[in-house]
């Protein structure tokens, strides 16, 4: 019996086994559903497939510089218990190591690469990882700086992950400025990196919004239409310190006042060469999923009740 990619794709998403051995699956049992199932299942390779449909918006997020190479990856895992387990922490670590010598083009990619120190997959020791600690655990996301000076930052234990890219000109020591800047962003969560970034529809969305607090306003109302673009255009600059990155106050009074970009320039200078900020990543864990954590908490009660 001949089957299709579909195949594949639907035994994977039943058994939660990866597609090249759903493939060997369905080839050994020419085709058939049920016996790919028995196969896999023989194989101990099925044992995880009720895991893998369970919620992980726990686990760790995890900066690092390998070789070189800026990565930061998030893994998930279902509690947090788990996220400090050494093993799945050494998994987290290894799935870097993977990123940074394979420079992988996306998540499924990455999958197919052969994990760090291994002859299996990255997919295979994720299933590997789920059979040893006994929750579901799943590669999320993940991404790389090649080039320029990366520094990475891991706050609370890998609650975020952050790396920072830099330009650095002159023969110094940027690791304490990237590290500050990774703080900052680590704690500030800012939506842009520079107000360059900030799109005239935003833009527009905003002045929208602040003429219509000043109409609302009766000390405002009245004055000039000019008077008032004046006064937005001063609130636009708060917008900017509140929400760009380099235009924000730098955090650590202790260190610099004034803003991030202006941090980096002193910081530079006293180091005796140039810092330019490039970019930068924030991974944080289960961000984006936290319905699905309160779908868990209550998959969690209903069991505890019965």
């Amino acid at each position: 019996m001949a089957f299709t990619a579909a195949d594949v794709k639907n035994l994977r998403e039943m058994t939660g086994v990866g597609m090249m051995d759903c493939k060997k699956a369905l080839t050994a049992s020419d085709g058939n559903m049920d016996k790919a199932v028995e196969f896999l299942r023989e194989k101990g390779l099925a044992a995880s497939a009720k895991k893998a449909g369970r919620v992980a918006a726990e686990g760790m997020a995890y900066a690092a510089v390998i070789d070189g190479v800026g990565v930061v990856v998030e893994v998930n895992a279902e509690t947090d218990f788990v996220g400090k387990n050494e093993k799945f922490v050494d998994f987290v670590k290894g799935v870097a190591a993977t990123v940074a010598a394979n420079k992988p083009a996306d998540l499924e990619a990455l999958m197919a690469c052969k994990y760090n120190g291994t002859d299996l997959t990255v997919e295979q020791q994720q299933q590997e990882m789920v059979l040893v600690i006994g929750e579901n655990i799943k590669v999320r996301r993940f991404a790389i700086f090649t080039e320029g000076v990366s520094v990475p930052y891991i706050h609370a234990g890998g609650k975020i992950g952050v790396l920072v890219n830099l330009k650095v000109e002159g023969d110094i020591d940027a690791t304490a400025v990237g590290k500050d800047v990774a703080m900052q962003i680590a704690a500030l969560n800012p939506r842009f990196w520079d107000k360059s970034q900030v799109s005239q529809d935003v833009l527009d969305e905003e002045k929208k919004i602040m003429m219509v607090q000043m109409e609302n306003d009766p000390k405002m109302a009245n004055k000039p239409e000019q008077v008032r673009e004046k006064i937005v255009m001063g609130k636009m600059n708060k917008f900017y310190s509140e929400n760009c990155l380099l235009q924000q106050e730098f955090v650590r009074g202790d260190v610099f006042t004034g803003s991030v970009e202006q941090y980096i320039a002193d910081a530079a200078k006293k180091l005796g060469g140039k810092i330019t900020f490039v970019d930068a990543i924030r991974f944080e864990k289960g961000e984006g999923i936290e319905k699905k954590q309160e779908n868990f908490a209550e998959e969690i009660a209903k069991m505890v009740k019965g």
